[in-house]
């Protein structure tokens, strides 16, 4: 999962994005609303947290703007506002949660999981074959066993997972967890790809990661 946070005190976007960074998420940091409208354009985003006050554009105003624009991307939205009348403008502006600071991280954490469930409609596991994905532990398991995968594994399973049977590129991977930004070369993919298929086999899946040739990755049902 990737994450665009729109803050501009650069201490606490640092702070928040190494947060992320922790508990497997994927996260970009932009100081100002202008850029996060470029951002989330890209469509890259699976979460935004915008902060209120920020130079260029407010954080309301880039709301609007992707709310107009038929973007159904979960927001959080990150101020130091308390007031209530802030609050209200806020949601009924389309924003999913509204969190005060200061702020704790577990109640980030919380907030993130709550609104990314409330869009899908679904818990927290991804499930294909006899192998679950959990996403609040970051197990993967079967009847045989479970592993608590790393940041970069993780995401790459719960892309796999969410997309049974539909190919995903190696530049889609790049972009969705390293980055457009990234210097990391292609082969990195399949270094991942090579993890997670050992993890796999010693959980005897009867799942399998198909490579299409010059065209990406697939989870299949094992023949």
């Amino acid at each position: 999962m990737r994450i665009l946070l729109a803050e501009d005190e650069r201490p606490l976007a640092r702070a928040i994005v190494k947060i992320f960074e922790k508990n497997n998420y994927s996260a970009d940091a932009v100081g100002n609303g202008e850029d996060a409208l470029l951002y989330l354009e890209s469509g890259n985003y699976d979460v935004a947290v915008l902060d209120i006050m920020m130079p260029k554009l407010d954080g309301i105003s880039v709301l609007k703007r992707v709310r107009a624009a038929g973007n159904p991307i979960p927001i959080l939205m990150l101020t130091a506002k308390s007031e209530i009348d802030d609050k209200v403008l806020g949601l009924d502006s389309g924003a999913n949660y509204y969190l005060t600071k200061p702020f704790d991280a577990k109640e980030l954490l919380a907030a993130v999981r709550a609104i990314t469930r409330s869009q899908a409609g679904t818990d927290s596991r991804l499930s294909f074959g006899n192998v679950t994905l959990d996403r609040a532990t970051f197990e993967l398991s079967s009847p045989s066993g479970s592993f608590r995968l790393a940041n970069r594994e993780f995401q790459m399973m719960e892309m796999l997972l969410a997309n049974p049977h539909r190919i995903i590129s190696v530049e889609r991977f790049l972009e969705k967890i390293w980055g457009y930004d990234t210097e990391a070369e292609t082969g990195v993919v399949w270094v991942y790809i090579s993890y997670l298929r050992k993890k796999l086999a010693a959980l005897h899946a009867d799942i399998q990661i198909k490579a299409s040739r010059n065209a990406g990755y697939s989870l299949e049902e094992s023949a």
